[in-house]
């Protein structure tokens, strides 16, 4: 719950004057969608706290990349000097993020719902999930392109770099298999005391 109203927060701050407003939209749509959906479900099937953290973590990236325009913020460019990169690298966070939270999301999903109990195929299909959303979420990228031309450049944040589509859909492979091999044994603790807890509630 703290989280959810700490997101609310910074949300309603980050719109109060973003860089750009449509892509303050663009950016911040899929809290407006996942957030509500979390709420409604909160009781009858609660996450873990772990995957609460991360959704929280890639909100607020989310929200950031929004506010200021992902080739804007300032972080982005704290890590471009640092590293000496050609770019403000700062869009690929949020594309790590969109591989790591999906595939734990849908690997609590299966294994909650008992839709699968053999660990490599959940986690396999966890990060086909992954791939998916980032498959999509570029074809949305795509379609605002061909809809805004120029005015979508901001949502798109390829910053010139012919093989941005590419290297988004690398991130979220590279977020999804970090989060599966880093986070699955902890994820799993957390799975079991939330069960153990409703066989004690029934």
């Amino acid at each position: 719950m703290a989280f959810g109203l700490v997101a609310v927060a910074i949300l309603v701050v980050s719109g109060i004057r973003p860089y750009d407003r449509a892509t303050w939209w663009m950016e911040v749509a899929p809290i407006l969608i996942a957030g509500p959906i979390l709420v409604v479900t909160y009781r009858r099937f609660p996450l873990t706290s772990l995957l609460y953290g991360l959704i929280f973590v890639h909100a607020i990236i989310l929200i950031v990349g929004g506010a200021y325009t992902y080739a804007r913020v300032p972080l982005g460019f704290w890590i471009r000097d640092a590293l000496s990169l050609g770019r403000n690298p700062y869009d690929k966070i949020g594309h790590f993020a969109q591989g790591l939270v999906p595939a734990l999301a849908a690997r609590e999903i299966l294994l909650r719902g008992k839709y699968l109990t053999h660990r490599r195929m959940t986690a396999f299909l966890s990060l086909c999930v992954a791939m998916a959303i980032s498959a999509g979420y570029e074809l949305i990228e795509w379609q605002a392109a061909l809809a805004l031309g120029q005015g979508a450049d901001a949502f798109l944040g390829t910053q010139g770099d012919p093989w941005d589509t590419q290297s988004d859909m690398f991130l979220a492979l590279v977020g999804s298999g970090v989060g599966l091999l880093a986070l699955s044994r902890i994820q799993d603790r957390q799975i079991g005391a939330l069960e153990a807890g409703d066989r004690g509630a029934g």
